[in-house]
């Protein structure tokens, strides 16, 4: 693995991100903030890889966040990724975002809820690094809760939606409602993933929305509270 170079892309959230994993470390830059990722990503992934004295043609492979997250971020990821990876010939590892956030947090037992609007959150839940479920959307007042005590709950989704902590209480012993999808952690596992030879073709990646609806009706905002 120290030998290996590995691009990571995370652009789920407004809060984008790259890793580049090299000679077994990592570099990581942060998109600029209110700026389309559309816009900033190749700049920024040219300007890192020149910064590790790197080409395109020293990589192993390229690697983004899956999802769910934004629409729009989850299909810029995918489309930055594939085509890089078919320009440069190099296979792609697709890392879903909320398993990515679990790393980050450092916990065994985690639970990750990420704000999916809507009145939603995307959420899963893991036991050292192995989701318990398939990642799912569900409002906080229905969200299924863990029977046992002792989790560590991280994301955006705590912030949004205080009924979600307030229902998680008896359950969660840490909090990191301050933590967000990063590109250094998808890098992480896709290292890993890349030794496995667990890759697949551009052609063949794509994004996880988890739902397929990006909008709510003016008849469901109003019901939710919100404005015409």
């Amino acid at each position: 693995m120290r030998a290996m170079n590995l691009l990571a892309i995370e652009t789920s959230t407004e809060l984008g991100s790259i890793a580049l994993w090299h000679a077994g470390e990592l570099l990581r830059r942060a998109c600029p903030i209110g700026v389309a990722h559309s816009e900033t990503l190749l700049p920024l992934i040219r300007a890192t890889l020149h910064a590790a004295g790197l080409r395109f043609a020293d990589l192993n492979a390229i690697a983004f966040a899956a999802g769910p997250g934004s629409f729009t971020g989850l299909r810029v990821a995918c489309g930055v990724a594939q085509g890089l990876a078919v320009a440069h010939q190099l296979p792609v590892v697709p890392v879903g975002t909320l398993e990515a956030m679990a790393l980050s947090s450092a916990g065994r037992r985690v639970i990750v809820v990420l704000d999916a609007r809507m009145g939603e959150v995307y959420y899963a839940c893991y036991a050292d690094g192995v989701a318990l479920a398939a990642v799912a959307v569900a409002h906080p007042s229905v969200l299924p809760l863990p029977e046992s005590t002792g989790w560590l709950a991280c994301g955006n989704g705590l912030k949004a939606y205080p009924l979600l902590r307030e229902r998680l209480a008896a359950c969660v012993q840490e909090w990191q409602p301050e933590l967000m999808p990063d590109a250094g952690a998808v890098a992480r596992i896709a290292a890993v993933r890349l030794v496995r030879g667990e890759t697949v073709d551009a052609a063949d990646a794509a994004p996880l929305y988890v739902r397929n609806k990006v909008a709510q009706t003016v008849a469901e905002r109003l019901a939710n509270g919100g404005k015409a």
